[in-house]
Formats: C-alpha cells, sequence, structure tokens
C-alpha cells in the first residue's frame, strides 16, 4: 500500500513539473530588435543620392534582377531561383538613397533584401452537379490543383551578403568620383563581373620603299590576219557599168479641133 502511494506522489509531482514548464513565458521575436548601427543595411557615397541609385539599379541589373520601380531615389528589383521541383524562392531587392543634410554631393543608401519562399501545395476544388430531370439531386464533383503557395517571409539579415553588394555598387560609380576618394574596387571576377577583354592589337606590316611603277599603256589590238589558205573567199564583185538615159520623146502639139464656118446671112 505504502509502494502505491509513492508511486502516486511522483508521478502527480512530475506531471507539474511539467505543467509548470509548458506554461513558463517564451521570448518574444521582437525583444532581439536593439536597434544598434551596425552599418548591415546602409552605406555612405560621395555622390548625390541619384547618383547613388543609379550606380544601385546597374549593380541589381549585372547579376539578373528584374527592375520594378522607375524613381531615381527608390529602386526595387526581384530575382527568381528554381531550387527543387517542388520548392520555389524569390528574393525582393529594394534600395532607397537620401542625401546627407551636410552636403548636397553626400547620400545614404539603405538597401534591404526579402526573401519569400513558395512550395506546391494541391488545392482541392469541389463543385456541384444538378440534374433537373430528377429534381433537386445533386452530385458532388472533386478535382486537386496545383499551386504556388507561399510558406515563409523573411529579411535577410547576413551581414556578408550585403557587404558583396555594396561592393558591386562600388564598381558603378562614376571613374572621377573613385579617382578623388580613392575608392578601391573589389576584384571583379569575385562579385560577378566579366572583366573587359582588350582588342586584339593587330601587327602593321611595313613593306619596303619601292619606286612607282610606270603607267602602262593600253595595248592597241591589231586587226587579225589570216594565213592565204585559211582566209575566207569572198565573191567577186562587178563594177557597175552606167545604163544610158532613155530618149526623150517628142512633145507633139495637141490636135485642135475645125471651126465650123459661120452660116452666111
Amino acid at each position: 500500500m505504502s509502494t502505491s502511494f509513492h508511486l502516486r506522489g511522483l508521478a502527480l509531482a512530475l506531471v507539474l513539473a511539467g505543467a509548470t514548464g509548458c506554461s513558463s513565458p517564451k521570448t518574444a521575436i521582437y525583444e532581439h530588435e536593439n536597434f544598434d548601427d551596425s552599418g548591415t543595411f546602409s552605406r555612405n557615397y560621395p555622390v548625390s543620392d541619384v547618383a547613388a541609385c543609379e550606380a544601385a539599379r546597374r549593380a541589381l541589373l549585372s547579376q539578373g534582377y528584374i527592375i520594378t520601380s522607375s524613381d531615381p531615389k527608390l529602386v526595387s528589383g526581384n530575382k527568381s531561383f528554381q531550387q527543387t521541383g517542388e520548392t520555389h524562392l524569390q528574393i525582393s531587392f529594394n534600395v532607397v538613397c537620401a542625401e546627407d543634410g551636410s552636403s548636397e554631393h553626400h547620400a545614404t543608401m539603405f538597401a534591404n533584401a526579402l526573401q519569400d519562399r513558395y512550395a506546391l501545395k494541391k488545392v482541392n476544388n469541389s463543385a456541384s452537379l444538378g440534374v433537373g430531370v430528377l429534381g433537386s439531386v445533386s452530385m458532388p464533383i472533386g478535382s486537386t490543383d496545383d499551386s504556388m503557395v507561399k510558406v515563409a517571409s523573411e529579411t535577410v539579415t547576413s551581414p556578408k551578403f550585403y557587404d558583396r553588394y555594396f561592393a558591386l555598387v562600388d564598381v558603378f560609380l562614376p571613374q572621377e568620383v573613385k579617382a578623388a576618394e580613392h575608392i578601391q574596387e573589389a576584384p571583379k571576377a569575385d562579385l560577378g563581373v566579366p572583366e573587359p577583354k582588350p582588342a586584339p592589337l593587330i601587327e602593321k606590316v611595313e613593306t619596303p620603299d619601292e619606286a612607282p611603277a610606270a603607267p602602262v599603256a593600253p595595248a592597241v589590238s591589231e586587226p587579225l590576219s589570216l594565213p592565204p589558205e585559211t582566209a575566207p573567199i569572198m565573191p567577186q564583185q562587178t563594177p557597175a557599168q552606167p545604163t544610158e538615159p532613155a530618149p526623150a520623146t517628142p512633145l507633139l502639139p495637141a490636135p485642135t479641133e475645125a471651126i465650123p464656118p459661120l452660116p452666111a446671112q
């Protein structure tokens, strides 16, 4: 009897301990937001806000992002990734450029990326078919359709991800600005930008100086003379004899008719 009592007491203690552990409050996610200036999502550039956003737009275009905004101080783009046959990932990039109050040619670029995960889900669709002959009888018809459904959405917080992007923005800054500020670019091959290939040099072959050739007069073609045995026989023409003119016929006076005598009075 005493043994069963002790076992029941031990079981009750374990249940109470489990209930106490489940009721302990969990740390909320927003408690991790310290709002400290870590510099992960922003960089300063010695150019205007429009020039900074233009470099940001070119950097996204060089990596295959589709630009969806046309504001000169705001750049938005997205890029899709197909991980497996049933999962899909899309990164949406947002860049905002703002001028600093201290200088007109100094701006701060703020960038953040959002990744959305999609999965292939089967959606059940039901429909009813009414038969007028039998009255109000309906037959349920079911079907399934495959569609991509968003299953997760998260902001990219990796510092290396933004470091690579801001280093790529440096490549597309104006050359005179980089020369004045001594901005060193990272190798373009490491950033995914192909290096321009120099045009091949064509060696010029030098020819020795030669005197100009005298102009050659065009040859005059001479009539072709055939040997006597091969010359064609031409028919001989007799000289035309002058023909004597026909004798002219004398002109006779026209006959005159006899005038009858006048009757006597």
